[in-house]
Protein backbone atom coordinates (compact mmCIF):
# COMPACT_ATOMS: atom_id res chain seq x y z
CA UNK A 1 0.00 0.00 0.00
CA UNK A 2 1.39 3.53 -0.91
CA UNK A 3 1.30 5.40 2.02
CA UNK A 4 0.17 9.58 1.71
CA UNK A 5 2.54 11.76 3.57
CA UNK A 6 0.83 15.04 5.16
CA UNK A 7 2.80 18.56 4.66
CA UNK A 8 4.08 17.81 8.11
CA UNK A 9 6.16 14.70 7.41
CA UNK A 10 7.17 15.75 4.29
CA UNK A 11 8.99 18.44 6.40
CA UNK A 12 10.68 15.61 8.59
CA UNK A 13 11.22 13.68 5.54
CA UNK A 14 13.35 17.24 4.29
CA UNK A 15 15.18 17.69 7.52
CA UNK A 16 16.67 14.21 6.91
CA UNK A 17 17.21 14.84 3.30
CA UNK A 18 19.28 18.11 4.42
CA UNK A 19 21.33 15.39 6.44
CA UNK A 20 22.03 13.20 3.50
CA UNK A 21 22.88 16.09 1.29
CA UNK A 22 25.49 17.63 3.86
CA UNK A 23 26.54 14.55 4.53
CA UNK A 24 27.11 13.98 0.35
CA UNK A 25 29.27 17.17 0.81
CA UNK A 26 30.89 16.16 3.15
CA UNK A 27 32.36 13.06 1.68
CA UNK A 28 32.87 14.47 -1.99
CA UNK A 29 35.03 16.73 -0.38
CA UNK A 30 37.37 14.21 1.23
CA UNK A 31 37.16 11.52 -1.44
CA UNK A 32 40.77 11.70 -2.52
CA UNK A 33 43.19 9.45 -3.60
CA UNK A 34 44.57 7.11 -0.81
CA UNK A 35 41.80 8.03 1.33
CA UNK A 36 39.92 4.51 2.17
CA UNK A 37 36.75 4.07 1.73
CA UNK A 38 36.19 3.02 5.17
CA UNK A 39 37.32 6.32 6.05
CA UNK A 40 34.92 7.89 4.03
CA UNK A 41 32.11 5.56 5.67
CA UNK A 42 33.53 6.24 9.16
CA UNK A 43 33.45 10.18 8.34
CA UNK A 44 29.53 9.68 7.52
CA UNK A 45 28.19 8.17 10.23
CA UNK A 46 29.95 10.44 12.16
CA UNK A 47 28.17 13.47 10.95
CA UNK A 48 24.90 11.45 10.46
CA UNK A 49 24.85 10.86 14.25
CA UNK A 50 26.26 14.06 14.92
CA UNK A 51 23.09 15.60 13.41
CA UNK A 52 20.79 13.48 15.69
CA UNK A 53 19.78 10.86 12.66
CA UNK A 54 20.87 6.90 11.97
CA UNK A 55 22.60 6.15 9.05
CA UNK A 56 19.71 4.18 7.32
CA UNK A 57 21.69 1.57 5.23
CA UNK A 58 23.43 0.47 8.70
CA UNK A 59 22.79 -2.86 9.37
CA UNK A 60 19.42 -3.02 6.81
CA UNK A 61 19.15 -6.43 6.04
CA UNK A 62 22.25 -7.16 7.17
CA UNK A 63 24.18 -4.81 4.95
CA UNK A 64 27.39 -3.51 7.19
CA UNK A 65 28.23 -0.06 6.23
CA UNK A 66 26.63 3.46 6.48
CA UNK A 67 27.81 4.32 2.78
CA UNK A 68 27.73 2.69 -0.23
CA UNK A 69 30.51 3.24 -2.44
CA UNK A 70 30.94 1.90 -6.15
CA UNK A 71 33.61 2.13 -8.74
CA UNK A 72 33.51 2.14 -12.31
CA UNK A 73 31.57 -0.87 -13.55
CA UNK A 74 30.16 -1.52 -10.58
CA UNK A 75 27.06 0.00 -10.36
CA UNK A 76 25.51 -0.07 -6.46
CA UNK A 77 25.79 -1.75 -2.86
CA UNK A 78 29.57 -1.22 -2.92
CA UNK A 79 30.73 -2.14 0.70
CA UNK A 80 33.75 0.65 2.31
CA UNK A 81 36.71 -1.36 3.30
CA UNK A 82 40.22 -0.18 4.28
CA UNK A 83 41.55 -1.97 1.24
CA UNK A 84 39.04 -0.07 -1.28
CA UNK A 85 41.15 3.35 -1.70
CA UNK A 86 40.23 6.08 -3.48
CA UNK A 87 42.32 6.22 -6.68
CA UNK A 88 43.09 8.83 -9.58
CA UNK A 89 40.97 7.96 -12.79
CA UNK A 90 38.19 6.29 -10.80
CA UNK A 91 34.52 7.04 -11.54
CA UNK A 92 33.30 7.22 -7.97
CA UNK A 93 29.38 6.48 -6.78
CA UNK A 94 27.95 7.13 -3.24
CA UNK A 95 24.83 6.49 -1.72
CA UNK A 96 23.56 8.22 1.26
CA UNK A 97 20.40 6.95 3.60
CA UNK A 98 19.72 9.10 7.16
CA UNK A 99 16.87 8.38 9.38
CA UNK A 100 16.10 11.23 11.77
CA UNK A 101 12.79 11.59 13.77
CA UNK A 102 11.23 8.51 12.14
CA UNK A 103 12.15 9.37 8.82
CA UNK A 104 14.20 8.45 6.07
CA UNK A 105 15.70 10.65 3.06
CA UNK A 106 17.93 8.86 0.44
CA UNK A 107 20.22 9.95 -2.50
CA UNK A 108 22.92 9.40 -4.69
CA UNK A 109 25.82 10.99 -6.39
CA UNK A 110 28.57 10.39 -9.11
CA UNK A 111 31.90 12.23 -9.43
CA UNK A 112 35.02 11.53 -11.15
CA UNK A 113 38.40 11.81 -9.41
CA UNK A 114 40.66 14.13 -11.51
CA UNK A 115 40.66 16.03 -14.47
CA UNK A 116 37.62 14.36 -15.87
CA UNK A 117 37.54 13.44 -19.71
CA UNK A 118 34.33 14.14 -22.60
CA UNK A 119 33.62 10.26 -22.28
CA UNK A 120 33.03 10.42 -18.61
CA UNK A 121 31.73 14.13 -18.31
CA UNK A 122 28.49 13.16 -21.06
CA UNK A 123 27.77 10.05 -18.97
CA UNK A 124 27.22 11.73 -15.48
CA UNK A 125 25.37 14.93 -17.54
CA UNK A 126 23.10 12.48 -19.32
CA UNK A 127 22.44 10.58 -16.02
CA UNK A 128 22.26 13.62 -13.77
CA UNK A 129 19.63 14.66 -16.98
CA UNK A 130 17.71 11.40 -16.78
CA UNK A 131 16.76 11.99 -12.95
CA UNK A 132 15.76 15.72 -13.62
CA UNK A 133 13.48 15.11 -16.34
CA UNK A 134 12.19 12.30 -14.57
CA UNK A 135 11.09 14.19 -11.37
CA UNK A 136 9.89 16.94 -13.27
CA UNK A 137 7.25 14.55 -14.60
CA UNK A 138 6.93 13.76 -10.95
CA UNK A 139 3.62 15.99 -11.36
CA UNK A 140 -0.36 15.05 -9.43
CA UNK A 141 -2.71 13.39 -12.25
CA UNK A 142 0.54 11.94 -14.29
CA UNK A 143 1.50 8.28 -13.55
CA UNK A 144 4.80 6.29 -12.58
CA UNK A 145 5.32 5.20 -15.99
CA UNK A 146 5.72 9.15 -16.80
CA UNK A 147 8.56 9.15 -14.68
CA UNK A 148 10.27 5.82 -15.86
CA UNK A 149 9.81 6.80 -19.80
CA UNK A 150 11.84 10.18 -19.55
CA UNK A 151 14.47 8.40 -17.53
CA UNK A 152 14.65 5.56 -20.15
CA UNK A 153 13.94 8.03 -23.36
CA UNK A 154 17.12 10.52 -22.07
CA UNK A 155 19.37 7.62 -21.34
CA UNK A 156 18.96 5.28 -24.74
CA UNK A 157 18.29 8.70 -26.97
CA UNK A 158 22.28 9.14 -25.95
CA UNK A 159 23.43 5.95 -26.90
CA UNK A 160 23.38 4.21 -23.01
CA UNK A 161 20.93 1.77 -21.57
CA UNK A 162 19.38 1.89 -17.81
CA UNK A 163 19.45 -1.09 -15.29
CA UNK A 164 16.28 -2.99 -15.49
CA UNK A 165 16.89 -5.06 -12.27
CA UNK A 166 16.75 -2.38 -10.00
CA UNK A 167 14.48 0.63 -9.32
CA UNK A 168 13.54 3.50 -7.16
CA UNK A 169 11.14 3.03 -4.48
CA UNK A 170 8.83 4.95 -2.08
CA UNK A 171 10.27 6.04 1.18
CA UNK A 172 8.96 7.32 4.34
CA UNK A 173 8.98 5.70 7.66
CA UNK A 174 10.43 2.51 6.26
CA UNK A 175 13.59 2.68 3.68
CA UNK A 176 12.08 0.95 0.88
CA UNK A 177 8.20 1.40 0.49
CA UNK A 178 5.43 1.32 -2.35
CA UNK A 179 5.75 1.62 -5.18
CA UNK A 180 8.87 0.29 -7.38
CA UNK A 181 10.07 2.95 -9.34
CA UNK A 182 11.67 1.40 -12.35
CA UNK A 183 14.39 3.32 -14.93
CA UNK A 184 12.12 2.26 -17.96
CA UNK A 185 8.69 2.03 -19.06
CA UNK A 186 5.92 3.49 -21.22
CA UNK A 187 3.58 6.82 -20.55
CA UNK A 188 0.14 6.67 -18.80
CA UNK A 189 0.69 3.50 -16.99
CA UNK A 190 1.49 2.36 -13.68
CA UNK A 191 0.22 3.85 -10.17
CA UNK A 192 -1.42 7.10 -10.91
CA UNK A 193 0.47 9.97 -8.62
CA UNK A 194 -0.98 11.86 -5.89
CA UNK A 195 -0.35 14.80 -3.63
CA UNK A 196 1.52 13.25 -0.84
CA UNK A 197 3.12 10.55 -2.74
CA UNK A 198 6.87 10.46 -1.51
CA UNK A 199 9.53 8.41 -3.86
CA UNK A 200 13.33 8.18 -4.55
CA UNK A 201 13.95 8.39 -8.00
CA UNK A 202 17.59 6.70 -9.15
CA UNK A 203 18.65 6.53 -13.07
CA UNK A 204 21.14 3.49 -12.57
CA UNK A 205 22.79 4.66 -16.36
CA UNK A 206 25.77 2.08 -18.08
CA UNK A 207 27.39 3.15 -21.00
CA UNK A 208 26.83 -0.72 -22.58
CA UNK A 209 24.45 -3.57 -21.84
CA UNK A 210 21.61 -3.01 -19.06
CA UNK A 211 22.59 -6.56 -17.57
CA UNK A 212 24.36 -6.83 -13.93
CA UNK A 213 25.10 -9.37 -11.92
CA UNK A 214 25.70 -9.36 -8.42
CA UNK A 215 29.62 -10.70 -7.10
CA UNK A 216 30.74 -13.33 -4.56
CA UNK A 217 30.17 -10.89 -1.79
CA UNK A 218 26.55 -10.71 -2.31
CA UNK A 219 25.79 -7.27 -2.08
CA UNK A 220 28.06 -5.39 -5.09
CA UNK A 221 26.68 -5.11 -8.31
CA UNK A 222 28.18 -4.78 -11.16
CA UNK A 223 27.43 -5.05 -15.07
CA UNK A 224 27.67 -7.92 -16.76
CA UNK A 225 29.69 -6.72 -19.96
CA UNK A 226 32.55 -4.68 -17.33
CA UNK A 227 31.35 -0.88 -18.74
CA UNK A 228 30.94 1.60 -16.89
CA UNK A 229 27.78 3.25 -14.60
CA UNK A 230 26.52 5.97 -13.09
CA UNK A 231 24.33 6.95 -10.66
CA UNK A 232 22.31 10.05 -9.20
CA UNK A 233 18.89 10.13 -7.17
CA UNK A 234 16.65 12.22 -4.64
CA UNK A 235 13.96 11.64 -2.52
CA UNK A 236 11.01 13.94 -3.62
CA UNK A 237 7.52 14.49 -2.54
CA UNK A 238 5.06 15.15 -4.88
CA UNK A 239 3.26 18.07 -3.89
CA UNK A 240 0.03 20.49 -6.02
CA UNK A 241 3.14 22.93 -6.67
CA UNK A 242 5.02 20.07 -8.22
CA UNK A 243 7.87 17.83 -7.43
CA UNK A 244 9.93 19.35 -4.41
CA UNK A 245 13.20 17.64 -3.81
CA UNK A 246 13.68 16.72 -0.16
CA UNK A 247 17.32 15.40 -0.21
CA UNK A 248 19.47 19.36 -1.44
CA UNK A 249 20.98 21.35 0.74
Amino acid sequence: MIELKSPHEIELMRAAGKIVAETHKLVKEEAKPGVSTLRLDELAEEYIRSQGAVPSFLNYSGYPATLCISFDDQVVHGIPSKNRVIKEGQLVKIDVGAKKDGYHGDAARSFYIGEMDERTERLLRVTEIALMRGIGQAVIGNFLGDISFAIQKTAEDEGYSVVRDLVGHGIGKRLHEEPQVPNYGNPRTGVKLKEGMTIAIEPMVNEGGWAVRVLDDEWTVVTADGSRSAHFEHTIAITRNGARILTKI
